[in-house]
């Protein structure tokens, strides 16, 4: 059964891999035509071992970008978890179980 388990990993892995891959590209393709065009603009050429460049630059700086973001709010959120006073989780958990133990309790009349 471990192996299944490997197995279904390694697929997502490679289907990951595989939307990265596809967004990369479709990064890549924007940011040159975002070049193409400004230098048109301005009157201007720009060689493609440039744009190449100019492309995998913006497109890592958004990746770390993005992974600096994650990584923050990670820690925010753990910041917080770890501010909150111990005994008002043990207390909300109490309350839950409460309430769930007096919808399952009969009362019986007195005789």
């Amino acid at each position: 059964m471990e192996g299944d388990g490997n197995e279904i990993d390694a697929e997502r892995y490679e289907e990951d891999e595989s939307v990265t891959d596809i967004l990369r590209d479709r990064f890549r393709l924007s940011t040159i035509s975002i070049a193409e065009t400004q230098a048109k603009k301005h009157g201007m050429q720009i060689s493609e071992p440039i744009i190449a460049c100019i492309s995998e630059l913006a497109f890592k700086y958004t990746a770390h970008r993005n992974e600096h973001v994650a990584s923050t709010l990670r820690s925010f959120y753990d910041d917080l978890k770890a501010k909150e006073p111990q005994s008002e989780r043990k207390r909300k958990k109490a309350s839950k179980n409460k309430d769930k133990a007096t919808t399952s309790a009969v009362q019986f009349p007195d005789l």
